[in-house]
């Protein structure tokens, strides 16, 4: 495997192949070394999904390594410059995939790190990089499907292309899954009546002044049945309910799977920064009526909207670290998106970064997500350490870095965390909500349940 700075992503190379549903062939995909993707719905926000396998370099920042999360992003991104920016490719056209776990924001913060691990197992790394120099562009609008590659060279772009093109062409078609993911109910890690006390116990806080808000979590786990494969159950994920800024990776006997609908950061080839920060949620209605009256609820609800407004402030104030003076701006405030399970309230930020900051400045300034944080963010990732278990992957960010310099990341939100040993594959699933001055502990602890219902559904039926 080469260092990051021996790989060339400087020429690129197309080549259009038949189109077909990005889900088609996810099954066999997963099986693939290192295999990544992000999986979008193919709405507004959603035209792109890629996919990436087999990488030409590869990177970890362990729990316990020493280094600093700016030099190692540094040397990780040496091959990304922004005068190999395409107009005419789709905004991924090869570079770098990044998973960033929660844990990652302690190291950033300099607080007290502490390992994630799956049932008693080794500790998973806090920050992992790979670099594709080719990848699997699906433009769901155009409905297009296109195998870019990038080397030193045509020649060895056009190889890069073609070998990853050959290698889709080789992956068998996804089965459909008629027998459950799982032989038994998820274990439940928090009893509702002990999350509700912690909610309760938070609450308390906020009134004695301690902090505005805490993202408080849950965790569930379980086991795969033998039939069960990462790729199937992604498959069925994807297809039950797509999300715009789902993904996945798989590290070996190691992997995450995400139906994230919340964007952390987009940043452009030209600089303009994006964030799209979730707070508030209620569940579909089982009839038109019901769900209509869910929606109202939500878009009338003072809590809900005050605690999605603190995190926009919050958001605001991260990317003003990196962005040009005057330039971070609220676009939409507490507008109502709808998904397969969830009513959600989104709000957009958007900022020019400043002239000579990249990506890994951005992703440094403000990481972890506010949504997932609270405020202030520091306080509300103490509370967080102490009132839960290692989150891992789950609230942290899947997210990739072109060529040209973009980036487009996502919050870990509605994501498995699975792991592979003798038994078979182990997982751990969490869901959690924004616990402000007036949270019902009860209507909290109903809200986790909603959140992970898709998940569930899924895994159980």
């Amino acid at each position: 495997m080469l260092p990051f700075s021996a790989v060339s992503l400087s020429i690129a190379a197309q080549k259009n192949l038949p189109y077909e549903a990005v889900s088609a062939r996810l099954e066999g995909w997963l099986e693939h070394a290192f295999a990544a993707g992000f999986l979008s719905d193919g709405g507004a926000l959603g035209r792109y999904s890629y996919l990436v396998a087999q990488p030409a370099a590869k990177w970890q920042l362990a729990h316990d390594d020493p280094r600093e999360t700016a030099e190692f992003l540094r040397e990780a991104t040496a091959p990304i410059t922004a005068d190999l920016y395409r107009s005419d490719l789709p905004p991924f056209s090869g570079g770098l995939v990044g998973m960033a776990s929660f844990e990652l924001g302690l190291r950033l913060e300099g607080m007290k790190r502490r390992p994630f691990r799956i049932e008693g197992r080794q500790p998973w790394p806090e920050l992992i990089m790979l670099c594709y120099p080719a990848v699997l562009a699906f433009d769901h609008h155009e409905r297009t499907l296109t195998a870019i590659g990038r080397g030193a060279t045509l020649a060895d772009a056009e190889a890069a292309r073609d070998a990853l093109a050959a290698l889709y062409a080789a992956t068998p078609a996804s089965d459909p899954h008629t027998a459950p993911f799982t032989e038994r109910p998820l274990d439940l890690e928090t009893p509702d009546e002990v999350h509700e006390d912690k909610v309760a116990a938070l609450v308390r806080q906020i009134h004695a002044g301690d902090l505005f808000q805490a993202n408080l979590a849950r965790g569930w786990s379980g086991r795969l049945a033998r039939n069960a494969t990462p790729g199937r159950l992604m498959a069925a994920l994807h297809n039950r309910g797509a999300a715009p800024f789902g993904g996945f990776v798989t590290l070996g006997d190691r992997a995450v799977l995400s139906n994230s609908p919340e964007r952390f950061i987009a940043l452009d080839a030209l600089g303009h920064m994006e964030t799209r920060p979730i707070k508030g949620t209620r569940p579909r209605g089982k009839t038109p009526d019901e769900d209509t009256a869910l929606a109202r609820e939500l878009t009338a609800s003072a809590k809900d909207r005050a605690e999605n407004l603190m995190i926009v402030d919050l958001m605001r104030h991260d990317l003003s670290k990196v962005a040009e003076i005057g330039s971070v701006k609220v676009t939409a405030l507490n507008a109502l998106e709808s998904y397969p399970n969830v009513h959600h309230l989104v709000s957009t930020v958007t900022a020019q970064l400043q002239p000579g900051k990249t990506a890994a400045d951005v992703l440094c300034a403000t990481f972890p997500p506010g949504s997932i944080s609270g405020a202030p963010k520091v306080q509300a990732m103490k509370v967080i350490c102490e009132m839960e278990a290692a989150r891992g992957p789950y609230c942290g960010s899947l997210f990739f870095i072109d060529a040209g310099g973009a980036m487009d990341s996502n919050v870990l939100i509605r994501t498995l965390a699975l792991e592979k040993d003798d038994a078979g594959w182990h997982f751990r699933a969490a869901a959690g909500g924004g616990i402000v001055a007036d949270s019902d502990p009860i209507a909290e602890r109903i809200e986790t349940e909603t959140k992970l219902s898709l998940i569930r559904s899924v895994l159980e039926s």
